[in-house]
């Protein structure tokens, strides 16, 4: 298998890079909630989902608790 190499995205625009990474932010921002509404649908405690997200379970509570009553 090979291994990923960061050279193949150099760009001579910084810009453009950056704004495929804010892209790619937004993107791993949405699927990471609905992954955890799904959990929580589950039955998932915070403390599962955050060992699963690896962070700690007050962190993903604090970032996705205040949707909870939306799922």
């Amino acid at each position: 298998m090979e291994m990923w190499n960061p050279e193949h995205l150099s760009t001579a625009d910084p810009a453009t890079g950056l704004r495929a990474v804010g892209a790619l932010h937004r993107l791993a921002e949405q699927i990471e909630a609905l992954y955890v509404d799904e959990a929580r649908r589950a039955g998932w405690s915070w403390e599962q989902i955050g060992d699963a997200l690896g962070v700690r379970r007050q962190s993903v509570h604090a970032k996705h608790g205040k949707r909870e009553s939306d799922v």
